[in-house]
């Protein structure tokens, strides 16, 4: 069977009560108002549904051209506009955006052009794109959809409902759970980065051969790469979403819900636990622990372990409130410097002013000294 595309499927309107059902919102206004997309409060017209989490876009509320709003339970709206009231908005905007999302179903089956082991588990109701590859052994889940120019190596298990973009590249005997999805570029199972420094000063590999294990619910995004350790495994903790350009090394655990953003480096044998949270280009030493809950501040360098529930800011990173208070003073350092010097150089002038000065002996003495001689 041959892999085509099937024209987007044509999004009807909804009405907001429709809407408001759906998400269990309460509704002020209009329900039978035609909703057509939904969209940001600066972009939206006639016909969008938008939205107000942050306090920041309140002023924006009064001015935007929506035709509804989807507001927090106390917060206020003009009468001109229809309001679904709910505790969550950011939640109900992203749950609204799935009613109008544009689809393009890929064609059950595995595409002409793609070459599957013949000793290789293809569940029901797949979609395989072409030029994709599939390893003796290895075995994909029940509607699991692979895009074209994947790579599947021996003996790796694929859950079900999972989606694999394209230039993905899974190795051999990795395990990927269930409702996985991994975008454009990911790489799966490479080597961890393992060599012995030798006496004549050369680098012998160690071999990377052990296991990575990726739990259910895990999104992996463009270009990031997960390593196979020597020994032991490297795991990825089920609902962990990882944003584009993320590395996580050989031997490197991962909790549950945990969230690191683009360009986070983790090196070897680091553990993350539960419900971490990472801004962009943070960079984790290895083995050292990040306690459940903790949150780090972009671009820091987390040289030491972290306790649990902190929030750790800086380069080297240390508790966020005081790395606020360290970086007024980082802008006052030339000015401090100055002063400093000033203050030294007029104390250096007063502690030579109070010195006293050495005399010589009186006359007297001296011609007393000059008669014993």
């Amino acid at each position: 069977m041959l892999y085509s595309r099937i024209p987007p499927q044509t999004i009807n309107a909804l009405t907001l009560q429709d809407i408001a059902e759906r998400l269990q919102c309460r509704l002020e206004g209009d329900g039978q108002i035609e909703i057509r997309r939904v969209t940001g409060i600066h972009q939206a017209r006639a016909g969008d549904l938008t939205f107000v989490a942050n306090p920041r876009y309140a002023s924006h509320v009064a001015t935007t051209k929506a035709s509804a709003i989807i507001l927090g339970l106390q917060d206020a709206a003009p009468a001109r506009l229809a309001v679904l009231r709910c505790d969550d908005p950011y939640t109900a905007f992203a749950r609204a955006l799935q009613f109008f999302v544009r689809t393009t179903p890929p064609v059950k089956g595995v595409d002409a052009l793609s070459v599957v082991a013949p000793d290789a588990t293809i569940g029901p109701g797949v979609s395989i794109g072409p030029f994709v590859t599939i390893g003796a052994g290895a075995s994909v889940g029940a509607r699991t959809v692979i895009f074209p120019n994947v790579v599947i190596g021996p003996g790796a298990r694929i859950g079900d409902d999972c989606v694999i973009h394209s230039q993905a590249s899974i190795r051999e005997g990795v395990v990927v759970g269930n409702r996985v999805v991994l975008h454009d570029g990911v790489v799966i199972g490479s080597d961890g980065y393992g060599f012995a420094r030798q006496k004549d000063g050369t680098h012998l590999k160690i071999p990377q051969h052990a296991d990575v294990v990726i739990e259910d619910d895990v999104e992996i995004g463009a270009n990031s790469t997960i390593d196979r350790p020597a020994v032991g495994e490297t795991r990825i903790g089920a609902g962990t979403k990882l944003d584009n350009l993320v590395h996580v090394a050989h031997g490197v655990t991962i909790g549950k819900r945990v969230l690191l953003a683009a360009q986070v480096g983790i090196a070897g044998s680091t553990a993350i636990e539960d419900d971490v949270m990472m801004a962009g280009q943070t960079g984790v030493t290895g083995h050292i622990t990040v306690g459940k809950r903790a949150m780090v501040g972009a671009k820091s360098a987390v040289l030491n372990s972290v306790d649990a529930g902190a929030f750790v800011t800086g380069h080297p990173a240390i508790e966020h409130a005081e790395w606020r208070k360290s970086s007024v003073i980082f802008r006052h350092l030339p000015e401090l410097k100055k002063r400093l010097e000033e203050l030294e150089r007029r104390l250096a002038t007063q502690s030579a002013a109070l010195r006293p000065r050495k005399r010589g002996p009186k006359k007297s003495q001296a011609k007393r000294s000059v008669k014993r001689r």
